[in-house]
């Protein structure tokens, strides 16, 4: 019988894997296959995937065009395990990348292969900053998530993630993301003016850190100009800018980088999740040319050459990134579920939406209201997470290449869910 075939007593998870665990108490069952845009647990039932992975899914489960590339290289005994080894797969991958991301993007961008995690690009990127600076200090927004590592944690703003370092978290300032004071101040204002002031205790910063859409911290989409005006900042006070695109990168807002639309291009970019198209772990730091002060092994990390995902990351580059046609369905479909849940907000008081491409949001003034969705949502066939500070939005991150039919069905279980809740 093959493994995927046999029945596994789900107690074994609760007696002896730690209590960190989170997303298995959301949806209390046990997984054995996926495909496309469905999940199959070992009962036969299948649950349609809202979630794709925190983002790691963009082109859903075991793409077929990336599994044959995949099962190719493994059968031919290509290269596994490389650290930082030149190899095949490796070239092929940064060809594929320069040629078809970063060239037609203007992007004249270094690539480092840190280890295969988002919060291990996040803390390059932290580190390399504050080396070519030489400064200590990076200005981090509300509501930011950047990583479980203590780098990371520094510049993430939830008290809960934040808690769990057990050591004070420093060299870091928060700053208020957009709209965090719902017009009532100034973009900026506070920021430039204790730059200027000798007395306000902020030291220069080597770097801002900031992520277009703030997907953990509750679907918050920074406006186009707004991104301008910091870049701008930026710029004028030698302040270098870094994108964490490791959850709105590689097309889940439209475009390939999530900055695209706001015409900008950072000093710094981080991507990761569905960078490698599979699933599989991969993590990039991409950074200005002049940037690339590193000495030799200065950072490094046993799997930053995982050769398993340079093969899926060229083929999805290739099948999907040579021309435009993605970004405009990724548009389509976010355009459709914007519709579906602007009709929940007029139809339902204490609820509203935002988003941007296929991330959107549903925010509930009730913040117990998005789980309550969320669960009754899993009754019926359907992963959904919730996010933000008190958990009160649905968050929708659905595969990019979803079937037109599948995100409908989702989105009508959605909606009856909304309307179980509170209706």
């Amino acid at each position: 019988m093959q493994l995927l075939d046999q029945s596994v007593d789900d107690s074994i998870f609760t007696q002896h894997e730690s209590e960190v665990r989170s997303y298995c108490r959301s949806w209390p069952t046990v997984f054995t296959r996926a495909s496309g845009s469905y999940l199959t647990d070992t009962s036969g039932r299948e649950y349609l995937d809202f979630f794709a992975g925190a983002g790691s899914l963009n082109y859903g489960h075991n793409n077929p065009i990336m599994k044959s590339a995949l099962l190719d290289y493994i059968s031919d005994d290509g290269i596994t395990h490389g650290l930082d080894m030149a190899t095949v797969a490796k070239g092929k991958f940064i060809e594929a990348f320069t040629q078809k991301i970063l060239e037609p993007r203007g992007l004249d961008y270094k690539i480092q292969f840190p280890g295969p995690t988002g919060t291990n690009a996040v803390e390059a990127a932290l580190k390399l900053a504050r080396k070519v600076t030489g400064r200590e200090s990076i200005i981090s927004f509300t509501n930011a998530f950047h990583g479980m590592t203590l780098g990371s944690l520094s510049v993430t703003g939830n008290s809960m993630k934040r808690a769990g370092a057990g050591i004070p978290l420093v060299h870091a300032t928060p700053m208020p993301f957009d709209n965090y004071f719902g017009g009532v101040m100034e973009d900026f204002a506070w920021f430039e003016r204790v730059l200027d002031d000798s007395g306000s205790g902020l030291n220069r910063p080597a770097a801002v850190i900031v992520e277009t859409v703030q997907g953990e911290g509750g679907v918050n989409v920074a406006r186009a100009e707004w991104l301008r005006a910091l870049s701008d900042l930026c710029q004028r006070r030698d302040i270098l800018l870094i994108v964490d695109d490791v959850q709105m990168g590689c097309g889940r807002t439209g475009e390939f980088f999530s900055f695209e639309e706001a015409g900008i291009k950072p000093d710094i970019v981080t991507l990761s999740k569905s960078i490698s198209g599979y699933g599989l772990p991969l993590a990039l730091t991409l950074f200005r040319s002049d940037l690339d002060v590193w000495a030799p092994g200065e950072h490094n990390g046993t799997f930053r050459g995982n050769n398993p995902a340079f093969v899926t990351g060229t083929t999805t580059i290739d099948h999907y990134w040579s021309d435009g046609s993605l970004t405009k369905d990724v548009h389509a479909k976010g355009d459709r579920i914007h519709t579906v849940f602007s009709e929940l907000c007029d139809t339902y008081s204490g609820i509203s939406t935002r988003g941007r491409g296929m991330v959107q949001g549903l925010v509930f003034d009730e913040a117990t209201a998005a789980g309550k969705v969320c669960a009754r949502a899993f009754g019926e066939g359907l992963l959904a997470e919730t996010s933000g500070p008190s958990d009160e939005v649905v968050k929708l991150l659905p595969p990019l290449t979803i079937a037109t039919e599948d995100l409908d069905r989702g989105l009508a279980i959605l909606s009856d869910s909304v309307k179980e809740v509170i209706g």
